[in-house]
């Protein structure tokens, strides 16, 4: 198994470690989201991100709620997954000079962030659930509505002008 397992031994445990995974995550999401806010030069795209920034610090008070009322410790524990999409968005956007193309390569990025955050919310709830813990998986659904927003609303901003602009 995995170098944490033999600390998982309940689905509660996978629940309040994939919680702690999500909450690093949204931490992390947060420190690189004013990064792609200065590079992003797409007026729609740039106010989009500052949106996501504020619904991001919302993201996290929301998940400190759910550890207080599952009754564990809010702490975040390291998660490879979203530290090695941010890195890459780094990275790509870092190489990019046209401006065109650099919107379409945040928008990107910043829908693998989204889908990796939508693929925990979605199994966060589902295990709430199965916990008898409805009230948590209330909460973790308004994060996960909020994500699945900002996807669609990149996709609308790719698809609509950028990606075509960037195919100029």
């Amino acid at each position: 198994m995995g170098f944490f397992s033999k600390d998982i031994k309940t689905l509660d445990d996978l629940f309040v470690h994939t919680l702690r995974d999500i909450y690093y995550a949204e931490k992390q999401i947060k420190k690189a989201l004013p990064k792609m806010i200065d590079k992003a030069t797409d007026a729609e795209l740039k106010a989009g991100f500052e949106k996501h920034l504020q619904e991001t610090e919302g993201q996290i008070e929301r998940l400190e709620q759910v550890f207080q009322m599952h009754g564990v410790e809010a702490k975040a524990v390291n998660c490879p997954a979203i530290d090695g999409i941010l890195e890459e968005a780094d990275d790509v956007s870092g190489d990019i000079d046209d401006k065109q193309v650099l919107d379409a390569a945040l928008i990107a990025s910043a829908q693998a962030v989204e889908h990796y955050e939508m693929t925990r919310y979605g199994t966060l709830m589902a295990w709430a659930k199965q916990l008898g813990r409805n009230d948590c998986a209330s909460v973790l659904a308004q994060n996960l509505k909020e994500e699945q927003a900002t996807d669609k609303k990149l996709s609308a901003l790719g698809e609509g002008s950028i990606n075509m602009q960037a195919a100029e």
